[in-house]
């Protein structure tokens, strides 16, 4: 009885011997699968995290080109804001030059006298103008263009200073005065138009709404050609606001972005103009 026993034995270990081979080389496979499946997820990691890398070398990159790109715009903005200060501040010269020529060519026209002979010369309470004496203006009256003011009228660049000064200071009322004093004398220099745009603005500064956008009209009415218009219509509007007209204001507004798009100005309307 044990010899058949151990003859099933030895025939059934031969039997499962192979069947355990097999077993062993599926799982020596699995095992070898199981190895490339992991080397290729530490291939897939090491490529993300480089991919990683390169994204965040590449996000530096643009930052770093993005701050060059914003500080060459900055740039170019200030250098364009100074050659814009440098061509008004050559324009000033050039009027100021001109004010000079017209100064001197005023000072070289010859006076207006009354020579013996001629027309009765003007009667100024019980006294008359002496031959060869200057006639000046009445205090009050305008000069009319292209004549001479009087000879002891001051300089036109210095009077037109010195209402800027007091401006500057806030004396508005004597800056009104030296403005009118200048319009008066000099109606019609590069800088009367100026003058005129200046008294708005002193008019303005004391709150006195009505009587400053009636400056810019008159500014708009004489000088039309004048580069302060720009300038003034965007403080009519805002003195119309301050005044509760509301409905004017914005008209103003939108008449200083239509016709004058580009400049400060312009800016500044759009941006009242917006809720």
């Amino acid at each position: 009885m044990k010899f058949p026993r151990l003859v099933l034995t030895a025939v059934l270990v031969a039997g499962l011997a192979p069947l355990a081979s097999a077993a062993n080389k599926d799982m020596e496979r699995l095992y070898v699968q199981i190895a490339t499946l992991q080397g290729q997820i530490a291939d897939m990691q090491r490529a993300s995290e480089e991919s990683l890398k390169e994204i965040r070398r590449l996000n530096e990159v643009l930052a770093e080109q993005n701050a060059n790109l914003q500080k060459g715009v900055h740039d170019q903005r200030v250098q364009s804001e100074a050659l814009q200060a440098s061509v008004r501040e050559l324009n000033e010269q050039i009027s100021e030059l001109k004010e000079r020529m017209d100064g001197m060519r005023q000072a070289a026209a010859p006076p207006t006298v009354y020579t013996p002979g001629g027309a009765a010369p003007p009667v100024a309470g019980a006294g008359t103008v002496p031959p060869g004496a200057t006639v000046p203006p009445a205090v009050g009256t305008t000069v009319p263009p292209g004549t001479a003011p009087p000879a002891n009228a001051p300089p036109p660049r210095e009077l037109y200073s010195q209402a800027y000064a007091d401006y500057a200071r806030g004396n508005y009322d004597l800056a009104i005065q030296e403005y009118r004093e200048y319009l008066r004398l000099y109606p019609s220099t590069d800088f009367s138009d100026n003058a005129q745009y200046w008294i708005g603005e002193c008019l303005y500064s004391k709150q006195r709404f009505a009587e400053a956008v009636e400056a810019w009209d008159e500014l708009l009415r004489t000088y039309p050609a004048s580069d302060k218009l720009p300038d003034a219509r965007l403080k009519k509007g805002m003195a119309l606001e301050r005044l509760g007209r509301r409905r004017d204001a914005l008209a103003e507004y939108r008449v200083v972005v239509e016709r004058y798009p580009n400049s400060e100005a312009g800016r500044k309307a759009r941006e009242r103009l917006s809720p």
